[in-house]
């Protein structure tokens, strides 16, 4: 449990690193989430493929969790969203669709698979120390977070 607020895996460089990819990438969850969370439960339309719930879901995973990057709070959960709505916008809209993962022009995965492996990351190696995380788990419990 403690893994999910460690914040200094990376030292002071990697850290301000972390931080211009959480700032990018949270602006932009921010902006792809803001007219979703307007209608959450029916932004796809009423031909959806899911159910209402997930939807929100989805809604929320972006919206919020571009603002959770951003500040750099419970980052690690906010990252679990985000992979959870780019595996399923690769898996069940792009790939079927036949989109190319780089396309000239048309619709691709490309932007999906970039999101994901960054979320990915910051899965893996967290927010860094310039964070909210850092400011309320950090130090503190960076000696106990490593113990088993």
């Amino acid at each position: 449990m403690r893994y999910l607020f460690y914040c200094d895996s990376v030292g002071r460089i990697g850290s301000v690193g972390l931080l211009v990819l959480r700032l990018v990438m949270g602006a932009a969850f921010v902006l792809h989430g803001w007219p979703k969370i307007q209608n959450p439960f029916g932004w796809m339309g009423p031909e959806a493929p899911f159910p209402g719930i997930l939807i929100a879901l989805a809604a929320l995973a972006e919206f919020g969790g571009g603002l959770a990057l951003i500040v750099g709070l419970l980052t690690r959960l906010a990252s679990l969203g985000i992979i959870s709505t780019m595996v399923v916008a690769i898996g069940m809209v792009h790939v079927p669709k036949g989109d190319p993962f780089v396309s000239q022009g048309g619709a691709s995965w490309e932007l999906a698979a970039v999101y994901l492996a960054c979320a990915i990351l910051f899965l893996l190696l967290g927010p860094g120390r310039v964070s909210l995380d850092a400011v309320l788990f950090g130090k503190r419990n960076a000696a106990q977070t490593l113990q088993p």
